[in-house]
């Protein structure tokens, strides 16, 4: 495992803008289990793309794995790069999930963002996946409609 992954042990090098590069994975011991895996990040920030004004967010990422899994320290460099990065909510969300579904094939993965309130409102948009042709993508399907 330690022959994957570059980042762990190095000085770490913060990227200022939207770095999906730095994300990282490697191999899935149990590939064969379905299993969640979750990810907290409370830590969040973006600007609006309009007035530049920083947005502040819980990011919740949760996956079920196939063959690979993305390494905890480059998500955490991956979701810091968005700091200077201009996106609206929904957007980054989404942004983030691709750039995880293109990365590491999951079998299930949802992304939701806890947005802290700006001029009064609250916004967590909230984004899912299941592989194609697989029970994950009636799954998605049904915990999408099924999403309070």
């Amino acid at each position: 495992m330690e022959k994957e992954l570059s980042l762990l042990g190095k000085k770490t090098e913060y990227k200022q803008d939207y770095a999906p590069e730095v994300l990282e994975t490697f191999t899935n011991k149990h590939p064969e289990m379905d299993y969640w895996v979750r990810f907290n990040c409370p830590e969040f920030t973006s600007l609006c793309p309009i007035t530049g004004q920083p947005d502040f967010a819980t990011i919740q990422i949760d996956y079920i794995p196939g063959i690979r899994m993305v390494e905890s320290k480059s998500l955490k460099l991956y979701l810091f790069s968005f700091r200077n990065h201009g996106g609206f909510h929904e957007d980054c969300v989404n942004l983030i999930m691709k750039d995880l579904i293109k990365l590491m094939d999951p079998k299930y993965i949802e992304v939701t963002g806890f947005f802290t309130p700006r001029g009064g409102i609250s916004i967590y948009p909230y984004c899912n996946y299941g592989r194609p042709d697989t029970p994950f993508a009636e799954m998605a399907k049904q915990r999408l409609i099924n999403r309070h």
